[in-house]
């Protein structure tokens, strides 16, 4: 009906579900407060069996959806007065079913927690009560940043401390309905106290940090704040920067959570976590709670959490006939003891994250450190934790660490002994106090004697025993490696067995002759526990001290046959790997060699492309090296002159002259030993060019007239066709270029006598530059472009981009400058791809040339620039040449 500017709708008394609704519910709270809680309840349940669905189901807008949101919010407050009702009736477990699925529901609503914690309580499932307030707690810290409200931990604290006023009475039949934190009278009465404490909490709630307890009840913490922080090293130096580190987290606002200081065995994890606990500890006014949790300890088992968090309770001052059994209830109890308080705790350490979490305050207001030779994870993943990892000393602090112990005066009057007791060391806190105290007790020894001592035991740990374990380096590092388990264990002392510093997963896989995803899995394990570093991705090393307590271990532990077992895979990987790598870069210039067949459990990596094959060998250039020269020592003379000439091409090309030098001497002596012909020729070959890079031409010489003489008699006519294209450019070197033309002309006559076009096309391209340092630059063109056209038809860019290259330098010296760029910048865009950095800093020098020669200082500056950023990632002897070239053009 129209009524004035609007319309009405008039409905009969009823009509309207929602207003039946609101009168009902008001009718329930009249009941309520009359006491009259059996009628309440039965007009409860018709008013709350009358909802059906969603109200306001299907209308769209804010308006609805404002009404909606508020009807529902009605109802659920309904159902809560109800349940509250039924358990004041003594019905909690007819209803802990409903209430445990509409608190599902509702995870983050905290009155139906603390319902469901009753019902579960009187129910006697007092630690599934205790778990349901944990989850409530962490749902709440992780959706909404809060710890749950004063009343839902007032009920736990009531709960942990078995308040006899939350049990079922008969009194319960009747009177009032009050909320569950409600400090009502009443239950004031029945508790024989008053309703709240002069703190503003409830009698049985934890006190306030400043001590002040209820009269009624015994304070569940001691008055006086504990301090329980050990003694601090008076004489600790160094580590600026992780004490800088810890005091940011100190300065942050809450100054809460959790921070984990991880390191290997005798790294100061301890000495560092108390020094500075105690510098700090007036920040925390309540008190520095300790545990050690003897997670490595030769002398008892690590201690158990129920242990750890029994003996934080009792540190309290918490009665220990009201501490609950079982170890959720009892950390359930620890966190209310700390709820509102200000404390540092150390637990000191560590086993692992199972040993540690139940003992996490998880409140704010309080900081916990963790010490521990593994890294634990978890709780960096689960519980937000902090990490600091602590290294081995700089060798400043560590000069500073024995100055600190022996006298700065002493320490300035023999700095070359100094230097080397640090470096024998390994910068290693535990083994220089252990070396300190030596020589402090024996003041009229001279450092240098001291220093000695460590020398004459030749990398064993002898040097720094002692009748104290806990002073032992041998006995520390043993307490982490005993708790290893046993493929763990094998992986790190058979690490001894690896001539370079550092593994990849896929080499450690090899040796170890496991699957690679499996080794990667032990590999983290012994990292996490600080027994091998990942000091760059996929790259893992051992502290030197504690390399040589994984050779001692590899001696004990392995028989002479599983010792020769693993070194003979590792070299097989090595070997293979490496051929794969040059193979990959270098597909038609590689000559065939006869390798040995991989031992069972290794498997070489593959490469997908040059970039790969390029990376993999600059990566492990070291560990190639050494293990080349190891191979020698230990009996493997034949991988060690096979490694060294699948090495030769790669340093070859990125400047490694030195390396190849002793290298190919190294395999020089392993082909004689293994009485190898075919590898003293490749060794003679191979130093004959670095001998003539580096410009002694003479004994370059005569180490390639050798090669030729044993390739030709071994009839290898590839060999013997390379040696001759490399006494050519020996030759060209000093200009002798009519000799050079000569051994061209056998190296082709070779190649063709075997089929070998791009062998052909390679003699054809260095004709070609042969005739360009002779002035004929007509020829060259020719000959370049032969070669240009063999490549492209064999399939090979980087001896195509070696003959554009050399056509570049033709047009250069013809003055057909833009003919030259185009052929250079083709080179390049070839070199790009194969990851042959060398190779492309020296198409950008010839570019640039180019562009001076042209008038284009400032492109020519550019691309010398270029150029020298990509010789000084590998240090190339042709810096100095680039540099000059910058110099003389800035100076022009």
């Amino acid at each position: 009906m129209s009524v004035a500017d609007g319309y009405a709708l008039p409905l009969e008394e009823g009509a309207l579900d929602l207003r039946v609704f609101e009168e009902r519910a008001a009718e329930v709270q009249r009941l309520f407060a009359a006491g009259e809680l059996e009628r309440a309840l039965r007009l409860l349940h018709t008013t709350l069996g009358a909802w059906q669905g969603q109200p306001l189901a299907g209308v769209p807008g804010p308006v609805a959806e404002a009404a909606r949101t508020r009807l529902i919010e009605r109802r659920l407050g309904l159902l809560e007065t109800r349940f509250e009702a039924e358990l004041h009736l003594g019905r909690h477990r007819e209803i802990l079913p409903e209430l445990v699925s509409l608190s599902g529901e509702h995870p983050l609503r905290e009155r139906l927690c603390e319902l469901r914690m009753l019902a579960l309580y009187r129910s006697g499932r007092q630690a599934d009560a205790f778990s349901f307030f944990d989850a409530t707690r962490h749902a709440l810290k992780r959706e909404l940043g809060v710890e749950p409200r004063p009343s839902l931990r007032e009920l736990q604290a009531r709960l942990l401390a078995a308040d006899p006023t939350l049990a079922v009475s008969p009194a319960n039949a009747g009177g009032a309905v009050g909320g569950i934190g409600d400090h009502s009278s009443k239950r004031a009465a029945s508790a024989g106290t008053s309703a709240t404490s002069e703190s503003g909490r409830s009698p049985q709630s934890p006190p306030p940090r400043t001590g002040k307890t209820s009269k009624a009840a015994p304070s569940p913490a001691a008055a006086v704040p504990v301090e329980q922080l050990p003694a601090g090293l008076r004489a600790f130096t160094g580590r600026q920067a992780e004490l800088d580190d810890l005091d940011e987290l100190l300065s942050r606002e809450d100054r809460a959570g959790t921070v984990v200081i991880s390191g290997m065995a005798g790294v100061g994890k301890t000495t560092l976590a108390v020094h500075w606990a105690r510098g700090v500890a007036d920040h925390f006014p309540d008190g520095q709670l300790y545990v050690n949790l003897r997670g490595f300890d030769p002398t008892a088992a690590a201690l158990e959490p129920s242990a750890a968090i029994r003996t934080l309770i009792d540190a309290l001052g918490y009665p220990s006939q009201r501490v609950p059994s079982g170890l959720a209830a009892q950390t359930a109890l620890f966190r209310s003891l700390l709820a509102g308080r200000r404390m540092l705790i150390l637990l000191d350490n560590a086993r692992d994250t199972e040993q540690v979490r139940p003992l996490l305050p998880a409140v704010p207001g309080c900081l916990t450190l963790v010490t521990s030779r593994n890294q634990l994870g978890g709780l960096i993943v689960s519980d937000a934790a902090q990490t600091l990892t602590l290294g081995i000393l700089s060798t400043e602090e560590a000069r500073a660490f024995l100055a600190q112990r022996l006298g700065p005066a002493r320490v300035r009057a023999e700095p070359a002994a100094v230097e080397d007791v640090v470096l024998r060391c390994a910068r290693l806190p535990l083994a220089l106090a252990i070396v300190a105290a030596r020589a402090a007790i024996r003041p009229a020894f001279p450092l240098s004697a001291i220093a000695a001592q460590i020398r004459d035991s030749q990398g064993s740990l002898d040097a720094f025993a002692d009748v104290d374990p806990g002073s032992d380096v041998r006995a520390v590092f043993s307490w982490s490696y005993n708790v290893l388990p046993p493929l763990s264990a094998r992986l790190f002392h058979l690490f001894a067995l690896s001539p370079s510093p550092d593994m990849t997963p896929a080499t450690a896989a090899s040796l170890l002759g496991l699957p690679m995803r499996q080794t990667r899995m032990l590999l983290d394990e012994l990292a996490a526990a600080h027994l091998l570093t990942e000091h760059a991705p996929t790259r893992f090393s051992c502290h030197d001290l504690l390399s040589s307590y994984a050779g001692e271990l590899a001696l004990e532990k392995e028989t002479a046959g599983e010792r020769e077992s693993a070194t003979r895979r590792l070299m097989d990987h090595y070997l293979h790997t490496t051929h794969n790598a040059t193979h990959t870069l270098y597909p038609l210039q590689q000559e065939p060699v006869d390798l040995p067949d991989a031992q069972p459990g290794v498997v070489p990596e593959q490469f997908a492309d040059e970039l790969a094959a390029n990376r993999w060998l600059e990566a492990e250039r070291g560990a190639l090296l050494a293990a080349a020269e190891s191979g020698l020592e230990q009996g493997r003379a034949g991988h060690t002159w096979q490694l060294a000439s699948q090495l030769t091409r790669f340093l070859d090309r990125h400047g490694y002259w030195s390396d190849q030098v002793v290298l190919q001497r190294t395999a020089l002596k392993a082909a004689a030993r293994a009485g190898s012909r075919e590898g003293q020729a490749l060794a003679h070959r191979a130093l004959g060019f670095v001998m003539g890079r580096l410009g002694q031409i003479d004994e370059g010489r005569r180490h390639l007239s050798r090669a030729v003489e044993l390739f030709h008699e071994l009839d290898i006519p590839l060999g013997e066709a390379r040696a001759h294209r490399l006494i050519s450019f020996l030759a060209n070197r000093i200009g002798e270029h009519g000799k050079a033309l000569e051994h061209y002309d056998r190296a082709a006559a070779l190649y063709r006598g075997v089929g070998d076009l791009s062998g052909e096309a390679y003699v054809y391209n260095e004709v070609g530059w042969t005739h360009i340092l002779r002035g004929e630059f007509d020829d060259a063109i020719t000959h370049c472009w032969r070669a240009v056209a063999i490549h492209q038809e064999v399939g090979d860019p980087s001896g195509e981009a070696g003959a554009l290259d050399s056509l570049g330098w033709a047009h250069h010296h013809l003055k057909q400058y833009p003919q030259a760029l185009d052929c250079f910048d083709q080179a390049l865009v070839l070199y790009q791809p194969m990851g042959d950095r060398y190779l492309v800093a020296e198409a950008l020098i010839h570019i640039g040339d180019t562009h001076v020669a042209a008038e284009n200082p400032e492109k020519a500056a550019e691309s010398w620039r270029a150029a020298l950023s990509i010789l000084e990632e590998f240090d190339h002897p042709d810096i100095a040449q680039v540099s000059a070239k910058l110099k003389q053009l800035d100076g022009a």
